[in-house]
């Protein structure tokens, strides 16, 4: 009850409302309006920012630490506690993707307030969640409160690019004892058309990225002379037998539920699919219809697609060489050697090669933790008290891969409640709604003492 009438009160924009709603959106637009974008050496001074905020508020100076990589950085704080408990960790990115302002409408590393939104690159992904752990934990400090445990901030600086930063902070968070990690950079609700909140999922799984190149060469020689091994027709020849090609499904207790829950939702024959496949996951009828549906097919198995292609060096001359790369997306608990050994095996050419581009973890699912689920239900009822919550895997990435490939438990739980027609991330004119902060603040402050005191 404590909770909902703190949450009536800061909707209602009241005197006790306003300090801390402001100071959020004071965070907020310092952040935007720092352009952490790769090449431009900005996420260091962003870091610094958020630094000098946190001593100020009574971190102490050597709590703080900003520590540089290359043109990027990470900036980790310790939330002192009495040492009762291990600690938890929340985690977030500075950096953001690049947005060229001939192609916005507004200038987007400017926060701009228009039409019941806030606009600029990264006021949703990640720097919204961002201000408000920042803004939460400067109010704890501004009250006193003492958690039994540490609660340690991480933020990295290249999730967007090349997440050198996050593996870095994981092996911290190790060194530390971390019990879990809270990601404001997953999970998170959705809201219908009319506004209505549809529900809120935490994210406890993510699929595990890799790239393969697939390349083969030959001699090539006069275009006037063809030969049957032309490099760019054996390629070719490959891209369709991987086309063709079908991952076996699976199901793990995270997608079991989330599956589950979803065919409440999903009318006619998809949701009745939903259902039987959360049931039983050989059922080949209802496999073949979530096939047929791109936004539920990656939730079943691991899934590969050509990305890119290259080949051949002159409109006159058979081509030496032929490149593709093949982006996939794999299930928690298989091992990217195995993915690659199943490409291989589906192509059936030792003519050719593939190769990992890149090193990316795979990890499991993060255990279905009743501590992390029962404070997280409690943060979401004090603003939708009838809002299911549910977990849910990730087909994208995050930063949470390299805690739960050191062993550390990770749960996306974003403060946002958003439209599908308002998500903007990595696009144009991203936004949020004006009206997300003082939710967002309330559900912080109720997540994080839940889970430390």
């Amino acid at each position: 009850m404590m909770i909902r009438l703190l949450l009536a009160t800061l909707l209602s924009g009241g005197a006790v409302a306003a300090a801390p709603v402001d100071d959020a959106r004071a965070i907020l637009k310092e952040a935007v309006e720092t352009p952490t974008v790769i090449g431009r050496g900005q996420v260091p001074v962003l870091a610094a920012k958020i630094r000098t905020r946190l001593v100020a508020a009574g971190f102490a100076a050597g709590d703080v630490t900003i520590t540089p990589v290359g043109e990027t950085a990470i900036l980790s704080a310790v939330y002192r506690g009495t040492g009762k408990g291990r600690p938890i960790a929340v985690v977030g990115h500075m950096d953001v993707v690049e947005a060229d302002p001939k192609d916005w409408t507004r200038d987007p590393f400017k926060l701009i307030e228009d039409g019941g939104y806030l606009f600029g690159r990264g006021v949703f992904d990640n720097k919204f969640d961002v201000s408000m752990i920042v803004a939460t934990l400067i109010r704890l400090k501004s009250e006193g409160y003492k958690p039994r445990r540490d609660i340690i901030l991480y933020l990295s600086g290249d999730e967007e690019t090349d997440g050198k930063t996050a593996p870095l902070q994981a092996k911290q968070a190790k060194a530390a004892n971390v019990e879990f990690v809270l990601n404001g950079d997953a999970g998170g609700g959705a809201l219908a058309s009319d506004g209505k909140p549809i529900g809120y999922t935490v994210s406890g799984a993510e699929k595990s990225y890799a790239d393969f190149e697939l390349s083969v060469t030959n001699p090539g020689g006069h275009s006037s002379l063809p030969r049957a091994d032309n490099a760019i027709y054996s390629l070719t020849h490959a891209l369709d037998k991987i086309a063709a090609y079908q991952f076996a499904p699976q199901i793990n207790d995270v997608t079991r539920v989330s599956l589950a829950d979803a065919a409440k939702h999903e009318p006619g024959e998809l949701g009745g699919a939903l259902k039987a496949f959360a049931a039983d996951p050989s059922d080949a009828a209802a496999v073949a219809t979530i096939a047929s549906h791109p936004e539920f097919n990656g939730q079943i198995r691991t899934t590969c697609v050509a990305t890119q292609l290259s080949g051949g060096h002159a409109p006159n001359a058979l081509p030496q060489r032929a490149a593709a790369n093949v982006n996939c997306r794999i299930f928690p608990g298989v091992g990217i050697p195995a993915v690659q050994a199943i490409l291989a095996q589906t192509i059936g050419d030792p003519t050719i090669k593939i190769r990992q581009v890149g090193e990316f973890p795979a990890a499991d699912a993060s255990p279905l933790r009743p501590d992390v689920f029962d404070a997280v239900v409690k943060a979401v009822h004090a603003r939708f008290p009838d809002v299911s919550v549910v977990p849910g895997m990730d087909s994208g990435a995050s930063d949470s891969i390299f805690y739960r490939a050191l062993g550390i438990p990770s749960y996306g739980v974003s403060s946002v409640f958003i439209k599908s027609s308002d998500v903007f991330i990595h696009g144009l004119n991203e936004r949020i709604p004006s009206d997300a902060v003082a939710p967002a603040l309330l559900y912080w402050h109720s997540l994080l003492t839940s889970l430390s005191r």
